[in-house]
């Protein structure tokens, strides 16, 4: 029997012994997991540094070493997290819409766990927190097949996690990870159906159209981030230039930081000098059209990659257009269907873009980067889903349950 096959049947009977606990057991259990983080934070850090040191010897770009990096500051938070999942409200035996039927019978949906979760996922070794909290408090069993560059970090906190769930009298295989970091693994992982119910892909566009495509597990896409912010002829100039420079610069190496610009022609010539002087702040390269780069000479030409590219880097595409209507079918040819802005004074033309903009999230003057499942009063978040199925946006509990219905009779027979 190989290795994962048994991980399987580990996290397959840990998913039944949690979807009978209680809240309280569970809860109990992330507040001893979140301490336990805090406790073991120097261990945490020097497993960390391993794979820094590497990255580093490997010439990894900025803003996924920044991804890969846990501070003092990171760990607190991923403690925080749990410590926040605890406050969270149980969707677990939630029974909803109970009606008769005219023959007495009392149906109802219940909500129950999906069983066993696998999050594949790329470099940021604080998703396996915040998946291990998630997964917990929703009665699912996780196994976690983190990124190469981050292996020495994830064994350190599935190991601290592990150990404070046996110490909770919790099954310590409700968290598992994969620590062979050969790809044939991922390619079996996503065909275990018989054990696993649900692959939830986080990272680049390769890793997660890789696993939407060959997998026969059930799939949640979460989507890569070409996010845009359209400033129309009405917006106020300073309130675009710091939410564009929020947007871009806070976090570079995020899904929900800006891409791609589209500004109207009118206010081009005045507006995109003072853009490229507030980028400049941080460097950032300005990709432009023929209209940007009239604006300023500073902006480099645009491609038609471009307006499609999730740079995770120092750069954005700037596209101008004649009207919101050009600017929404602009963003709806390019976007991600993740996160997309508009700065604007106009009602109309907020309430079109809100309308009409196909995107899991839409913002009215205010950054894309609050797509986020903190911000969004979800606690820590398993992703952020781009498809149109039962979990779109920030999924945060509620998106890791499902339904199954319950009846009651007293003696109905179908006639």
């Amino acid at each position: 029997m190989g290795t994962l096959t048994q991980m399987g049947i580990n996290a397959k009977e840990a998913a039944a012994q949690l979807a009978v606990t209680g809240v309280n057991e569970r809860n109990a259990a992330l507040k001893a997991a979140a301490q336990a983080l805090l406790d073991n934070r120097e261990l945490i850090k020097n497993a960390n540094q391993k794979d820094i040191d590497e990255a580093k010897k490997n010439n990894m770009k900025p803003a996924l070493l920044d991804r890969l990096t846990l501070t003092d500051a990171r760990i607190d938070g991923m403690a925080e997290g749990l410590f926040q999942i605890v406050q969270l409200d149980d969707p677990i035996g939630e029974i909803e819409s109970m009606k008769q039927r005219p023959n007495g019978l009392m149906i109802g949906k219940k909500r129950v766990p999906l069983g066993v979760v696998a999050i594949i996922y790329e470099s940021r070794p604080n998703v396996t927190a915040d998946a291990f909290g998630l997964t917990l408090k929703s009665g699912n069993a996780v196994i976690l097949r983190g990124g190469s560059d981050a292996i020495n970090s994830n064994m350190a906190i599935v190991s601290v996690l592990s150990e404070s769930l046996k110490k909770s009298g919790i099954n310590p295989c409700a968290v598992q990870l994969i620590t062979d970091t050969d790809r044939a693994l991922v390619t079996e992982l996503m065909h275990m159906n018989e054990y696993v119910d649900v692959i939830i892909p986080r990272g680049g566009a390769g890793l997660i159209q890789n696993v939407v495509n060959n997998s026969t597990v059930p799939v949640i896409e979460t989507g890569t981030g070409n996010c845009h912010i359209y400033v129309d002829e009405t917006a106020d100039f300073d309130m675009a230039k710091n939410i564009i420079f929020n947007a871009k610069t806070q976090r570079i190496g995020v899904c929900n930081a800006c891409e791609s610009l589209v500004i109207h022609k009118d206010i081009a010539k005045e507006f995109i000098p003072q853009l490229v002087d507030c980028l400049q702040q941080k460097s950032v390269e300005v990709r432009g059209d023929e209209c940007a780069l009239e604006a300023d000479n500073r902006v480099v030409a645009a491609t038609e990659e471009d307006w499609g590219t999730e740079y995770l880097d120092y750069i954005i595409s700037l596209k101008t257009v004649s009207s919101i209507d050009e600017a929404v079918a602009h963003i709806n040819k390019y976007n991600t269907g993740h996160s997309e802005a508009i700065i604007t004074q106009n009602y109309a033309h907020a309430q079109q873009f809100l309308n009409e903009i196909d995107a899991a999230a839409v913002y009215v003057n205010a950054s894309t980067r609050f797509t986020d499942g903190f911000e969004f009063g979800f606690g820590a978040e398993i992703g952020i889903s781009t498809q149109k199925i039962h979990a779109r946006g920030p999924m945060g509990l509620e998106a890791l349950t499902t339904i199954k219905y319950v009846i009651y009779g007293n003696g109905q027979i179908r006639e």
